[in-house]
C-alpha cells in the first residue's frame, strides 16, 4: 500500500485560535491535502511516523479510558461520510458550540461537520468548561440552528444550573457521548431540549448510532453479544499497535471495512442498547454483576451527582463491587450504608457495593472522559471493607 505524508499541528491552548488553526487544515484534507495529526503537546509529535497509509484523513489518539491510547488511522472517507451522516440525522447544517477537545474524536468531529455544512463554530471563552462559561458561549452564537456536543458529565453540570437549563433549551439538538447517559439524567435533559444519545469510538469515526440507530449507511450486527461496526465511518488501521488489537480491523468480501469493540449489546424493537464493555460484569463470589446497572441506581438517587463503579481483586470473592460516588453540589452524602441498600433493594445482595469512596470530583482524562484508572487507584487505596460489609 502506498503512503502519504502525516503533517503534526500542534494546537494552540486557547480553544479560539486552536480552531482558527485548525479549519482550513481540516478543509483542505477533506478536499484531498496531507493527512494531519493534531495534537495538544509538541512532545507527542515524536512519536508519530512521517507518512501514513494513502487515503488517511487524519490519525488521532483513542482516549485510553479503559487502557492504553492507540493512534487511530480515520480515511478521509470515513470523516466525510460520519459528518454527511450526522447532519443529516441531525435535520441539515448548524452552528457549533465547541466543549470538547479538538485531539480527540468527539471534538474534531465538530469542527469536520462545520466545515461539511458550512457553518461557524463558538468555543468556550479561556477553554474551561462550566455552566457560566457554556452560557456566555451560548449567548454569541448566531440565531440560525444550533448544536452541541457534550459527554455525561458535563449534562449533568448544566442540568444543575439554571441559566445553563434556558440555554440548552435554545440548540436544535445536544449529541451525548462518551459514556452511557443515566435514564435520569436523559429523562431531565429530555424536559429541556432534544438529545440523542450517540454510541460510537474513535475506530468509528465518533459516534455512528444515535438513540440505537444507526446512521446511514453504518452497520451493526452482534457476534456472541458483542457489537461489530461496519461501513464507511470506520477507520482503517491503528499506527504501531500490536498484532492482537489490528486484528480488530478487518475487511469482508464486500469491501466494506468492519471494527470488532470490546462491548456487548443486544437488540430491543430494531434499536442496538449497548449493555457495557466486555469487563464491565463483575464476578463476585460466583455471581455476575453488571458495573453499568449499579451505577444506574446511584445515579437515580437525588443526592448523587456522578458515579462510578467497578470490580476490584480480592482473594476471598474473586473480585469486590466497589463504587467512587461523588455527592451533588451542597448536599451531604448520606454514607457507604445507604449506597448499600438503594442497590441491593433493587439489584440484590451480590450488587451491593462493598468498598465505596465518596470524593469531590471525579477525575477526568484531557477529552473529559472519566479516568478509569486513577478512579481505580483511588478505590484500591481506600481501607479495606470490614468482613460483615463483604457478606452484604
Amino acid at each position: 500500500m502506498s503512503a502519504i505524508p502525516l503533517r503534526p499541528i500542534v494546537l494552540p491552548a486557547e480553544p479560539g485560535a486552536a480552531v482558527r488553526l485548525l479549519l482550513p487544515e481540516i478543509e483542505r484534507m477533506q478536499r484531498g491535502g496531507d493527512a494531519i495529526a493534531p495534537v495538544s503537546d509538541p512532545a507527542q509529535t515524536a512519536h508519530l511516523p512521517p507518512t501514513v497509509p494513502e487515503g488517511t484523513g487524519v490519525v488521532l489518539s483513542t482516549s485510553g479510558s479503559t487502557g492504553a491510547p492507540k493512534r487511530t488511522a480515520l480515511p478521509r472517507t470515513a470523516l466525510l461520510a460520519s459528518a454527511h451522516a450526522t447532519l443529516a440525522r441531525l435535520g441539515g447544517p448548524g452552528e457549533w458550540l465547541l466543549c470538547l477537545p479538538l485531539g480527540f474524536v468527539a471534538g474534531f468531529q465538530v469542527l469536520s461537520r462545520a466545515v461539511v455544512g458550512g457553518t461557524g463554530v463558538t468555543t468556550l471563552a479561556g477553554g474551561r468548561f462550566d455552566a457560566a462559561a457554556f452560557v456566555a458561549a451560548a449567548r454569541r452564537m448566531g440565531s440560525g440552528r444550533r448544536y452541541t456536543a457534550l459527554v455525561p458529565t458535563q449534562v449533568r453540570r448544566l442540568l444543575a444550573d439554571a441559566e445553563a437549563r434556558a440555554e440548552l433549551a435554545r440548540f436544535d439538538a445536544v449529541l451525548v457521548g462518551g459514556a452511557p447517559l443515566d435514564r435520569a439524567t436523559a429523562d431531565r435533559l429530555r424536559e429541556v431540549t432534544r438529545h440523542l444519545s450517540t454510541y460510537g469510538m474513535t475506530e468509528t469515526g465518533g459516534g455512528c448510532v444515535y438513540d440505537g440507530v444507526p446512521l446511514d449507511g453504518v452497520q451493526v450486527r452482534l457476534v456472541d453479544d458483542i457489537v461489530h461496526i461496519g461501513g464507511p465511518t470506520v477507520a482503517g488501521t491503528y499506527l504501531g499497535a500490536a498484532e492482537a488489537e489490528q486484528s480488530r480491523f478487518s475487511v469482508d468480501a464486500a469491501g466494506v471495512r468492519w471494527f470488532r469493540t470490546a462491548d456487548r449489546a443486544r437488540w430491543d424493537a430494531g434499536r442496538l442498547v449497548p449493555l457495557g464493555r466486555t469487563d464491565d460484569l463483575i464476578n463476585t463470589g460466583g455471581v455476575k454483576v453488571s458495573a453499568g446497572a449499579v451505577e444506574e441506581v446511584l445515579l437515580g438517587l437525588d443526592w448523587v451527582d456522578s458515579a462510578v463503579v467497578m470490580g476490584l481483586p480480592d482473594p476471598e470473592w474473586g473480585e469486590l463491587v466497589s463504587a467512587h460516588v461523588v455527592p451533588r453540589a451542597g448536599m451531604r452524602a448520606l454514607g457507604s450504608g445507604a449506597v448499600r441498600e438503594s442497590v441491593g433493594r433493587l439489584l440484590g445482595r451480590a450488587a451491593m457495593p462493598k468498598r465505596v469512596v465518596f470524593g469531590e470530583d471525579l477525575p477526568l482524562l484531557p477529552n473529559s472522559k472519566i479516568d478509569r484508572s486513577a478512579i481505580r487507584t483511588r478505590l484500591s487505596l481506600a481501607p479495606a471493607p470490614a468482613p460483615q460489609d463483604k457478606e452484604g
